[in-house]
């Protein structure tokens, strides 16, 4: 998603942006008897752990909320740790490198597929932002309202309000996950960066000291797979794509590279969009 600069520096609703196709997608393997079993087993596992997350971090973000107000300092970690429980059970292996951002700030990473979702809530406490359809997708939205998706709308009339938004989460310590290809890919390449989306850094309002820390997710396929096997981009259906993930014997792996964190002051949308592009590409 990109956002487009406002009047007086506050970060406009995000631009529509053309999908990234890149020609035709791979075909997608039919499970097999073993695949339709592992659909089964790992479906109801990843479901299991998923209602069980929710069904217990709704007391404890009440407890979280009276003791230390918007912050998650007990929720982030809790929603970490479902992610990464919910990619072993489907067997893709996961590796993180580097150390999360200390103090305010805001990641920015490349986009790839649904399974980004796990892969980088797994990295490290975040808050996506997303379009506000996002919001009305079966399934995907209950993952989105858990984790505190921030959703923005291209109604230039909320501009303002969503900009105060932002500041004020990223003042509780919420970091906030954008997408500068504005777009996914097939997972083997990293699309050039949206400029305009970096102009939401540059906002008066927020913190001092505030930092961009740039994320890679390299996806690697499984044996004899294509290698653009977890990508999902284009006009790919979810559906078909989700079966022949989970249908998978033989998983691949991601592995998560938090780069050294970006500071804002003193840069423009154009200095922080071409480090943090630099940052993810050097992973890719």
């Amino acid at each position: 998603m990109t956002d487009k600069p406002a009047a007086g520096g506050a970060a406009a609703p995000p631009e529509t942006t053309p999908t990234w196709r890149g020609g035709p997608s791979p075909a997608l393997p039919r499970p097999s008897a073993l695949g339709w079993l592992l659909v089964a087993t790992r479906g109801l596992s990843v479901l299991t752990v998923m209602a069980i997350g929710v069904a217990l971090i709704l007391p404890l973000r009440g407890a979280e909320r009276l003791a230390a107000g918007p912050r998650r300092p007990v929720t982030g970690p809790w929603v970490q740790g479902v992610c990464r429980l919910s990619l072993w059970v489907m067997g893709i292996g996961w590796t993180r490198r580097g150390a999360p951002l200390a103090g305010p700030g805001a990641v920015v990473a490349n986009h790839s597929s649904w399974l980004d979702i796990l892969v980088l809530n797994a990295a490290l406490p975040v808050f996506f932002v997303s379009k506000a359809e996002v919001a009305g997708w079966p399934g995907i939205n209950i993952l989105t309202r858990v984790t505190d998706t921030h959703f923005v709308t291209r109604d230039p009339r909320h501009a303002r309000a969503q900009a105060a938004e932002f500041a004020e989460r990223t003042a509780a310590g919420h970091r906030l996950l954008f997408f500068p290809e504005g777009t996914s890919s097939d997972g083997r390449r990293v699309l050039p960066f949206k400029p305009t989306l970096f102009q939401a850094f540059l906002d008066p309002a927020l913190p001092a000291g505030l930092a961009i820390q740039p994320v890679t997710a390299r996806y690697d396929a499984p044996k004899a797979r294509d290698p653009r096997f977890y990508g999902w981009w284009g006009d790919m259906a979810l559906g078909p794509h989700l079966l022949a993930v989970l249908a998978q014997p033989r998983q691949g792996s991601v592995t998560v590279t938090l780069h050294p964190p970006l500071a804002v002051a003193g840069q423009t949308r154009k200095t922080l969009s071409a480090a943090a592009e630099a940052a993810v590409r050097s992973a890719s």
